[in-house]
C-alpha cells in the first residue's frame, strides 16, 4: 500500500478569500515503511502572508519571490501523489487549499486524484477524547522528539506526522486466522475429509536485540499511559505467581 503523509503552509487561513499555498511537504510510506522518496516544494503565492501566518511559518515574501508558482509544480505534484492514500492532520484545511489551487488552473481537483484520506486529527480525537491532539501534543504523547521544530515547516511536520501515524496505528486489529469458507476440507462426494495431524511446532525465542527493541516499545507505552502498561503488569503478575 502506498501512502503519502502531507502538510502545507499557507499565507492565511481561508482559500476563499485569496490565501494561497506557500509550501508543500510529502513523505512516502509503502507498506508502512518510510521510503525516502519525499516531495518538498516552496511556492511563490504572488501575495504577502498574513501576520499571524508569518509568525507560524516564518516564510517571508522576499524568500518566496524567486520560488516557482503553483502552476509550475502542479503537474509534478499530481504525478507524485496520484493513486496514493493521503494522511493529513486536519485534512479539510490542507485539502481545501489544494483543491482551490487546482481549481484556479481549471484542472481536476486534488481530492479526486487520490485513493482516500486518513485524518490523524479525527483519529486522535477518537482515541484521546477531551485531550490536546495537536501535532506537538501527539509527539509528546508518543515520545517523538520535536525539539527542532521552532517554526512550522511542511516537510518537517510531515516527517513528524509519519512517525505519529505509525505509532498510533502500530497495533493489530485482530489475532484471528481466516480459514475461509471451509469448502477445501470437503471431498468429491461432499463428505468432510479428516484433518491431517499438525506438524511439529517450532518455538523461536526472541534474541537479545529483539528483546531490547521490545522494551523500548513497552517503555513508550508506559509513558503514554503515565504509569505501567498492561504488558509490564502482566510480567509482574507472572513473576509473583
Amino acid at each position: 500500500m502506498r501512502q503519502i503523509v502531507l502538510d502545507t503552509e499557507t499565507t492565511g487561513l481561508n482559500p476563499r478569500t485569496g490565501d494561497r499555498i506557500i509550501e508543500i511537504g510529502c513523505v512516502e510510506l509503502i507498506d508502512r515503511r518510510l521510503t525516502g522518496n519525499n516531495y518538498h516544494q516552496y511556492i511563490n503565492p504572488e501575495r504577502d502572508s498574513e501576520d499571524g501566518a508569518l509568525a507560524v511559518h516564518g516564510l517571508t515574501t522576499e524568500f518566496l519571490s524567486d520560488k516557482p508558482k503553483f502552476i509550475q509544480i502542479a503537474a509534478e505534484l499530481r504525478e507524485y501523489i496520484a493513486g496514493a492514500e493521503v494522511i493529513i492532520h486536519n485534512a479539510p484545511f490542507d485539502l481545501g487549499f489544494l483543491d482551490a489551487e487546482f481549481k484556479r488552473l481549471d484542472r481536476e481537483i486534488f481530492s479526486n486524484e487520490i485513493a482516500g484520506v486518513i485524518d490523524t486529527l479525527v483519529q486522535a480525537k477518537e482515541m484521546y477524547p477531551g485531550k490536546r491532539n495537536s501535532l506537538d501534543a501527539l509527539c509528546d504523547r508518543y515520545g517523538i522528539s520535536n525539539a527542532h521544530r521552532t517554526l512550522h515547516g511542511a516537510l518537517l511536520d510531515s516527517e513528524l506526522l509519519a512517525e505519529v501515524y505509525l505509532a498510533m496505528t502500530r497495533g493489530q486489529n485482530s489475532f484471528s486466522i481466516d480459514f475461509g469458507d471451509g469448502d477445501e476440507s470437503l471431498g468429491e462426494d461432499g463428505v468432510r475429509l479428516p484433518l491431517a495431524p499438525l506438524g511439529e511446532i517450532f518455538v523461536r525465542l526472541a534474541n537479545t536485540e529483539e528483546l531490547a527493541d521490545h522494551e523500548v516499545v513497552l517503555a513508550s507505552l508506559d509513558k503514554e499511559v503515565r504509569g505501567v502498561c498492561i504488558w509490564h503488569k502482566a510480567e509482574v503478575e507472572v513473576v509473583l505467581n
